[in-house]
């Protein structure tokens, strides 16, 4: 473009932050002061949003300094680009000093540190912005409504508000709502909103079979499924997802199956949580073939698959078909994660190989990852039942906060010994750490 000029700069650069192209609208703010441009307020309203990101924190300051520099900051919409800046690079601190400096808060400013509190997990700062911001009769709008919901305060609270300001016949609050209801494992509530109002949407309906698929409740989930068909609506990957994980019980099995048979119509089966989802279903119900065979038939096996495979093995008692899977795993070069050593360590503790579980129990301390939880509980119960409860014991010395799981695997492994001093002595320190046995 022979002849830029200043509108032409922002658009290119309000052009690649909006669509997600940070660096380049960096870049192109850089160049365009090369080349003498002088930046307006909208220049750095557009360009800022892409200094949100925690590794252009320090672009960030610098564009601030700037403003301050040429007095472009003291425009309310730089301010409250700047506000949204810090808070979402999570320096609150920088975000609060900014948005009190206002003096006419408009209700994107009062919406921004709500939405900057909610996201970083400050929810009664959050509320407590909102009633400031009632008090001061500042008209709330669908987007503060949202960032209530994302802060996860009381869905009843915010619901009633929504109807007693009329912000209920909004379809991004109703979809809010829904999930946030889904989510906190009010289902009946979520439903039932969800049907009153006129218009449906797939992401509200997902959220509720996903909580009714949590909770087991699959005759549910099949009625909503239906009703779903008859709105010509079709489930994603994401739901199918979250009904695979529900369908535990054998009673079950054909629902399961036929919602395989519904994700193949569908082309769902392609996406690797879909067939990973499907692998750990038919693991449940001990067909082990017909998992091997959605394995094998995967085009691609991240390690998320093999660690499927790998599981769902020891935990149909065929630890040596697990040890295979994980040589095989290793042909194809994938390094075992955590998740992938605790299922190993359990298949060791089946079979007994005291020999195994030390070499993963060395890639563990070589490659460092954690010995907290499932995996240093996997530890020491491969260590109590390969013959070595000192070890055993030695692990669990070495774990800095063990969880409850740790301390009735390490007190199982005195009993199984004949140790009831230490068993006793044990389950002693358990209750002084304040934790209740299961």
């Amino acid at each position: 473009m022979p002849d830029r000029d200043v509108v032409s700069w922002n658009a290119l650069i309000c052009g690649c932050s909006r669509n997600g192209y940070d660096v380049d609208a960096l870049e192109s703010f850089v160049q365009m002061l090369r080349e003498g441009f002088s930046p307006l307020q909208t220049t750095l309203v557009g360009l800022v949003p892409s200094c949100g990101r925690r590794e252009f924190v320090f672009q960030g300051r610098s564009i601030h300094g700037f403003g301050i520099k040429t007095g472009i900051d003291l425009d309310s919409q730089v301010k409250n680009a700047l506000t949204y800046m810090y808070a979402k690079s999570g320096d609150l601190e920088a975000a609060e000093l900014l948005f009190e400096e206002l003096e006419d808060k408009s209700v994107v400013s009062w919406n921004t540190m709500i939405g900057a509190y909610a996201g970083n997990g400050f929810f009664n700062e959050s509320m407590l912005v909102f009633k400031r911001m009632v008090e001061e009769k500042v008209e709330v709008n669908p987007v503060t409504i949202m960032s209530l919901l994302a802060a996860n305060i009381s869905p009843e609270l915010i619901h009633c508000y929504a109807i007693k300001t009329g912000l209920l016949n909004n379809g991004s609050v109703v979809t809010s709502l829904v999930c946030l209801y889904a989510k906190c494992g009010i289902t009946e509530l979520a439903e039932l909103l969800y049907w009153s109002f006129p218009q449906k949407n797939l992401v509200s309906l997902t959220a509720i079979i996903s909580s009714y698929a949590e909770k087991g409740n699959m005759d549910l989930v099949v009625e909503c499924f239906s009703r779903m068909q008859q709105l010509d609506m079709k489930l994603d990957s994401v739901a199918m997802v979250s009904i695979l994980h529900g369908i535990t019980d054998p009673s079950h099995m054909s629902i399961g199956i036929a919602f395989h048979g519904y994700a193949l119509k569908n082309g769902l089966d392609t996406h690797n949580l879909v067939s990973n989802g499907l692998i750990s279903m038919y693991f449940k119900f001990n067909d082990i073939e017909a998992a091997f065979s959605l394995f094998y038939e995967m085009p691609e096996k991240p390690l998320i698959s093999w660690n499927s495979v790998i599981s769902g093995c020891v935990q149909a008692g065929r630890a040596s078909d697990a040890m295979k899977c994980f040589c095989q795993m290793k042909m194809f070069g994938l390094s075992p994660d955590t998740i992938t050593v605790a299922s190993l360590l359990t298949g060791c503790s089946q079979l007994g190989y005291l020999r195994l579980g030390e070499r993963l129990h060395n890639y563990i301390l070589r490659n460092n990852l954690e010995v907290e939880d499932f995996v240093g509980t996997s530890l020491i119960d491969m260590y109590t039942k390969c013959g070595s409860i000192l070890l055993a014991e030695r692990v669990f010395k070495s774990i800095r906060e063990p969880c409850v799981a740790t301390w009735n695997t390490m007190i199982s492994g005195y009993s199984w010994y004949g140790l009831e001093h230490n068993a006793l002595n044990c389950y002693s320190k358990m209750r002084e750490q304040g934790l209740e046995p299961d």
